[in-house]
């Protein structure tokens, strides 16, 4: 044990005081975003976390319009989520999951021990009966943003990346009697939001015990 050790996020994650826009407006690259379209073999359709100069489909929310607040239904959803906020916009994606297409969402690899990702991300990740699977990325992933004076070398933050991935619900895990195309309708392991009842499940048992909200 580290005697006085306190766990902070990089500056490259979180201001002093909340979110930077030098921070938290950090474009993905375009490429890397095609090349994963090419891998699931559909296109998003939409960013909830952009910004116009960086949005990554033809649809996309704004800090302005606060992808937090919005719905994601129908769509299939990437997003690279202001690094200050991690947990809302894990716990949001879980929340919209089941009426989607499927949701990706990059995110920075180096704090598992913080709560976002104990709650909400390692319960759950890379198991049969759950639609989120990790994959964490070689090297450090090259960034833009606005105004920035990039050396040679690109913007890279101090940190991996992961990417964390919500199936689309009809292709979850189903029972024995079904198939990930054709679920058999009826029992809870075939049902959209079976995982998410889980998640809420236990989650609100965490809230419960800690004696409040989270």
């Amino acid at each position: 044990m580290l005697s006085g050790f306190k766990a902070r996020n990089h500056p490259q994650q979180t201001g002093a005081r909340g979110a930077l826009d030098e921070v938290d407006d950090r474009g993905t690259d375009p490429q890397f975003v095609r090349d994963l379209e090419t891998r699931y073999g559909e296109p998003f359709t939409l960013d909830v976390a952009a910004a116009p100069h960086n949005a990554k489909a033809a649809r996309y929310y704004t800090r302005a319009d606060d992808g937090l607040a919005q719905s994601w239904a129908g769509e299939r959803v990437w997003c690279n989520p202001p690094y200050s906020d991690l947990h809302a916009w894990v716990s949001k994606a879980w929340q919209e999951w089941p009426d989607t297409r499927g949701i990706v969402m990059l995110l920075p690899a180096n704090r598992p021990e913080q709560r976002w990702w104990q709650e909400l991300v390692e319960p759950y990740r890379d198991k049969e009966s759950s639609p989120l699977r990790t994959r964490f990325l070689p090297g450090r992933m090259r960034f833009s943003r606005p105004d920035a004076v990039i050396g040679p070398k690109g913007d890279r933050p101090p940190f991996g990346c992961v990417l964390l991935t919500w199936t689309a619900p009809q292709f979850s895990r189903p029972c024995d009697t079904g198939t990930p195309d054709k679920p058999c309708g009826g029992c809870p392991d075939c049902k959209p939001g079976a995982a998410v009842d889980l998640f809420n499940e236990w989650h609100g048992s965490s809230e419960r015990e800690s004696g409040g909200t989270r």
